[in-house]
């Protein structure tokens, strides 16, 4: 029978050999807790040595920014660069003079984008650094630590990049290149929209959604019953390429495109009394008031011309197709918006609605801004539009101004004032259309 220790069998038969056991489990624990010590002291030396911050435990990645900041600078932005302009142009969305423009600017507005030293005297990021970062994401549509293998930046980094930028851009660019259209804009409008066949003609009205993938749970009763904020997104044709003058963004509860109208400030300048004129001819009558195309949901206003669901007769037939055929611009240009800044044609990630508002905004703006710098290379030169000057006279009665305020707004709105206008569309249309399609 076998013993072990403790049993009363072991404990008589080896009696003698009781200090010699006493020392074996002595040294045992002894052996265990300077085992225990010294991983303890192991194990805090590589904490001490992989930290380097103020946060207990946290491990700082030596990214080696500074060669990242340099092989950025050689691979875009020398006088001979590794990749070219055409390359350039299709990463950035945009050619390198009006990326450098932009940096530029939002340099001088926010202080975060310009290169510091620390405490240390080590470079930071540059500028280059994190706006290339922030367009990766832009135009690429990719989360924030992707940029970190070429760009060496932090995902942190990169999402506060994002959203300093797109403020940046809102406050710096957003007054010029979301403006309402001058006197001058209006003219040359109506001088192209004369020219497709439409007299009176502004440019053409859409919505569209941006789905909201990480809406809060607190909003979620009102967004979760659209796939997202709807964008107003009113387009006119300065040139053959699409430009943006308006846009209305971010409209939260059950929305379709006559809510996010209603709720926009599209027509305010016009009910006011203060927007450019607008004077135009159809068939022997003048009208004053410029009108847009649009799709069958919206209402039948004054200023909105909509198409004809099952044209009857060569007559209506042929202004559905004229009709259609122009207002497929603001389609296309949803297309060309969202194919250059991916990020708004997928899912938005991020949690506040104020931060996807500068997002959707700042694309709109540098979409106006690529527009504005290439359109010579693609857009035919215009003629000269003379434009009229405006005629306005100041009200001093309040209760006179807010009576003509009415006035105009039931104008806007005036079913009788849309079918009367549509039928002088169709007859003009035959009349310039209709022999070519016989």
């Amino acid at each position: 029978m076998n013993s072990y220790p403790g049993s009363s069998s072991y404990l008589l038969s080896s009696s003698s050999s009781d200090d010699e056991y006493y020392d074996d489990i002595e040294m045992q624990v002894v052996g265990q807790i300077t085992a225990n010590n010294n991983f303890c002291i192991a194990q805090h030396q590589q904490n001490q040595s992989s930290r380097r911050g103020s946060i207990p435990g946290h491990i700082v990645i030596n990214r080696d920014r500074e060669n990242a900041d340099r092989n950025l600078f050689n691979d875009y932005f020398t006088e001979n660069p590794r990749f070219t302009d055409l390359m350039f142009r299709r990463r950035f969305r945009m050619g390198r003079a009006l990326f450098l423009r932009i940096l530029d600017a939002i340099q001088r507005h926010d202080n975060y984008f310009v290169q510091r030293r620390d405490r240390m005297g080590k470079l930071g990021l540059s500028g280059l650094q994190k706006v290339t970062a922030v367009f990766r994401m832009l135009a690429y549509g990719m989360p924030a630590d992707a940029t970190d293998e070429y760009i060496k930046i932090g995902e942190s980094t990169t999402l506060e990049s994002l959203k300093r930028f797109c403020r940046a851009v809102v406050e710096v660019f957003g007054a010029h290149y979301l403006r309402s259209p001058n006197a001058h804009d209006v003219a040359r409008l109506l001088h192209i929209g004369e020219r497709r066949g439409f007299p009176g003609m502004l440019g053409s009205l859409d919505c569209m959604h941006w789905k909201w993938k990480n809406c809060p749970s607190t909003w979620g009763g009102q967004y979760a019953v659209v796939v997202g904020p709807r964008l107003l997104f009113l387009k006119r044709w300065p040139t053959m390429i699409s430009r943006i003058w308006h846009a209305y963004f971010g409209l939260p509860g059950s929305n379709n495109d006559i809510n996010v109208l209603e709720a926009s400030h599209l027509f305010a300048n016009l009910a006011e009394g203060i927007a450019p004129p607008a004077n135009y001819v159809i068939k022997g009558k003048e009208y004053n008031m410029g009108y847009y195309l649009a799709d069958g949901i919206y209402p039948k206003w004054s200023t909105l011309v909509q198409t004809i669901h099952d044209p009857r007769g060569p007559k209506k037939k042929l202004f559905a197709m004229k009709q259609e055929a122009c207002r497929k611009d603001v389609e296309r240009a949803f297309g060309v918006l969202q194919s250059r800044f991916a990020i708004i044609a997928g899912p938005a990630r991020l949690w506040n609605k104020t931060v996807l508002h500068d997002i959707m905004t700042s694309c709109i703006i540098m979409h106006n801004m690529i527009i504005e710098d290439e359109r010579d290379l693609n857009a035919p030169i215009e003629e000269r539009v003379e434009v009229p000057s405006p005629e306005v006279e100041m009200v001093e009665d309040d209760n006179a101004r807010f009576q003509e305020f009415l006035a105009r707004h039931r104008k806007i709105k005036d079913k009788d004032a849309h079918i009367e206008l549509r039928n002088a569309l169709i007859e003009h249309l035959w009349d310039e259309y209709g022999n070519s399609q016989n």
